[in-house]
């Protein structure tokens, strides 16, 4: 998810995403760094923090005034974000039940697997709402979300794949409707690393937002 090197610490990497999804800003406040570093002893990977993010700022997107972050600070995700970390935990926790008995156990998903059944149960949706769509989404369901990733990185990159290719299916007319909503707000004084980012964040948020699906 993010463009830094792989030698990257969890801060970097979470002031890196934050900042980039924001759209302004060079650095982190005294109580936001408090914040990273109490995540970083969580031990998640970056990308479930990541995703409470991009939960925050999409809700967030909308309601901003031109030239307004998305987002005043990275304490404005912190419920977002624990709630993924619990999410993640949960899971995780769950998938070490092996020693219990059959009839005490409950089904083992990991937090992958649960987000992989809710994008693909909102593509089966979207084909509800969009006819003109289905046999795109039924031939990603086939495809690119034949199978479950097995690691959070992975799993974002499922997901983008899948947007825009939904995209791609979109009218020409309606394609640069949403790349031009993606493009709006955009801050010049980024660097070119976290205007991809940036970028990307927008251009999803807004290919969810055209076609009515909540990010799962």
């Amino acid at each position: 998810m993010s463009l830094l090197p792989e030698s990257a610490s969890f801060e970097e990497l979470v002031q890196d995403y934050f900042l980039a999804v924001r759209g302004a800003g060079l650095m982190l406040s005294a109580l936001d760094t408090e914040l990273v570093t109490a995540w970083a002893q969580e031990g998640v990977p970056f990308e479930v923090v990541a995703r409470g993010i991009s939960r925050s700022a999409e809700k967030a997107l909308w309601d901003a005034r031109p030239g307004e972050p998305v987002l005043r600070s990275l304490r404005a995700c912190r419920r977002q974000v624990e709630t993924e970390i619990r999410k993640y935990r949960d899971l995780s926790a769950g998938q070490g039940e092996e020693a219990l008995p059959a009839a005490k156990k409950r089904p083992a998903r990991s937090w992958e697997e649960v987000r992989h059944a809710r994008l693909c149960a909102a593509l089966r949706a979207l084909t509800e709402r969009e006819a003109a769509l289905a046999p795109r989404v039924h031939r990603l369901l086939d495809t690119v979300l034949a199978c479950v990733p097995r690691e959070p990185a992975a799993m974002d990159q499922q997901e983008a794949w899948a947007l825009l290719a939904l995209l791609r299916a979109l009218p020409f007319s309606e394609r640069r409707t949403v790349w031009r909503d993606a493009r709006t707000g955009e801050q010049q004084l980024m660097t070119a690393r976290a205007r991809r980012v940036s970028r990307r964040f927008r251009l999803q948020a807004a290919v969810r937002r055209r076609l009515d699906m909540k990010e799962t």
